[in-house]
């Protein structure tokens, strides 16, 4: 068999990592396991086999990830993996609750060259190759999904600049995919985020089709020393001109 390509690697990598969540959650649930240990177990268990993978199935190169420890390697380097082995580790803790994801994204120079971001409690992955269609809409008024538990001031503007509805969602891989699903149309997110937070949803997102950018509209640049890149657009191509001007005028 022909070796796997990276997309190919990094679909599969987010499927399994999703796979085994779902079995560690349903056989902690039922021993009666706390949130506290479920959320634990999820992030270990996930760090644990996307690392090992990586490890034997590109040793060259380097990972960025939320869960482990720094890699110097990826600051020189022209191929890294951004990976977040658990993203929504508050919902993964709640039974029941579907908006959590896997990330993994592979980040080449300045651009990425593959990505997949799984949604395990739905059985669905999504990839870079072959990317998801565009899907069409037929809402009067856009829709618009933020976090669970704030209202970002970016989204905020958003939602009265445009008239849009709006849903609440947890993990930032389940918002940006509701978008690419088209069961949304807006992502918005300013105020706190990391790389690995938006590097395999953004990879989805713009092989998809959509525009995806910080929110002053600059292309969003991964593997920069700082892990911290705080904030996140994903939207349907069509809306990305009036997003930027509800938030800056």
């Amino acid at each position: 068999m022909p070796p796997e390509s990276d997309a190919q690697l990094a679909t599969r990598l987010a499927t399994q990592a999703g796979e085994r969540l779902v079995e560690l959650r349903t056989e902690l649930f039922r021993a009666g396991a706390s949130m506290w240990d479920v959320r634990d177990a999820g992030d270990a268990a996930a760090q644990k086999f996307l690392a090992e993978e990586l490890g034997l199935l590109r040793p060259d190169d380097a990972v960025l990830s939320e869960e482990g420890l720094e890699d110097p390697r990826r600051y020189d380097a022209d191929r890294v993996w951004i990976i977040d082995p658990l993203d929504g580790t508050r919902e993964y803790g709640e039974a029941g609750r579907h908006d959590w994801a896997v990330h993994v994204a592979l980040w080449t120079s300045d651009e990425f060259a593959a990505g997949a971001v799984s949604l395990p409690a739905i059985d669905v992955t999504f990839s870079t190759d072959p990317a998801p269609p565009l899907p069409p809409t037929t809402r009067e008024r856009p829709l618009l999904v933020t976090s669970r538990s704030r209202a970002p001031y970016a989204a905020v503007l958003v939602a009265d600049g445009l008239g849009c509805d709006a849903v609440r969602l947890g993990s930032a891989g389940a918002k940006a995919m509701a978008v690419v699903m088209g069961e949304a149309d807006i992502y918005v997110h300013d105020g706190g985020m990391y790389q690995w937070d938006s590097a395999a949803p953004a990879a989805v997102a713009l092989a998809a089709g959509f525009h995806a950018s910080r929110i002053d509209g600059s292309p969003l640049v991964y593997n920069a020393r700082d892990p911290w890149l705080p904030d996140f657009i994903v939207c349907r191509p069509e809306l990305a001109e009036p997003v930027l001007r509800s938030i800056w005028g």
